[in-house]
């Protein structure tokens, strides 16, 4: 059985390229609904990315909870996130998913908030009214004053870093943009500045940022302070054996 002690925050990285076997041996564990939505996806490599998280995510935290995989049961918040359906119970495990092409992102916190997202980072059509509906004013100055060389990355800051905020609070992206200001500039520490127009709430967040794989940017927030952050890589071909691993987390950047 994994630990994650009061103040730490563990990342896990894997691909969700596999094996058409290894793809059958990780949904064995997965609920009905779970299939339902997967069938409902239309492309196919969706689907299989899907289930392929899903399946991960459960072994994962069946290694947290000390419990087999298919025994895992989800509550769903009101933007559809997952939750742990037996809320309270111990060890109380937060966690949060973020998968972006075959890159997946998953976090687990002890009894605190946790949001994780992870984007490539590519030309976006359409900008600047994009970043004038994500960003306040005070985020738009400070994106102004980028480099352009940085400023791509600059913008993508912002979004992982926001959309993490928006899956630790459960509140969904757009209901959050205006809330939570966060520092942009590829040069400058990760943080929030304000949460609710308030540096001293703002105080009461961690953000970390990752840079997971060449190309992508990641972030992950976490209420509390003086957090320590843990990041470990899962093998796809020790997936199916996860629950039997002894291994701990790997200290994170």
């Amino acid at each position: 059985m994994w630990a994650i002690a009061p103040r730490e925050v563990h990342v896990w990285l894997t691909t969700l390229s596999i094996s058409a076997a290894r793809l059958a041996s990780l949904t064995t564990s997965l609920s009905e609904d779970e299939r339902d939505r997967a069938q409902r996806l239309r492309r196919h490599a969706e689907r299989n990315r899907f289930m392929a998280a899903r399946g991960v995510l459960r072994r994962v935290l069946a290694s947290y909870l000390d419990a087999a995989p298919a025994d895992v049961r989800f509550a769903y918040g009101p933007m559809g996130q997952p939750t742990l359906a037996d809320a309270g119970s111990s060890p109380d495990i937060r966690f949060s998913l973020s998968h972006s092409r075959d890159l997946l992102m998953l976090g687990f916190a002890a009894g605190r908030p946790v949001g994780v997202d992870v984007e490539p980072v590519r030309p976006l059509a359409h900008r600047e009214a994009i970043e004038r509906r994500v960003f306040t004013p005070r985020e738009r100055r400070s994106l102004a004053g980028v480099p352009d060389e940085r400023r791509l990355r600059a913008f993508f800051n912002g979004w992982t870093r926001k959309e993490a905020f928006a899956k630790a609070t459960g509140h969904g992206m757009w209901a959050t943009m205006g809330r939570v200001e966060v520092s942009l500039d590829p040069e400058d520490p990760a943080a929030f500045l304000s949460v609710d127009h308030s540096a001293a709430a703002a105080a009461r967040w961690t953000l970390f940022h990752l840079e997971p794989a060449s190309g992508f940017l990641a972030a992950v927030a976490s209420e509390g302070s003086d957090l320590t952050l843990s990041v470990g890589e899962l093998e796809p071909d020790g997936l199916e054996e996860l629950t039997r691993r002894p291994a701990a987390p790997e200290a994170g950047k």
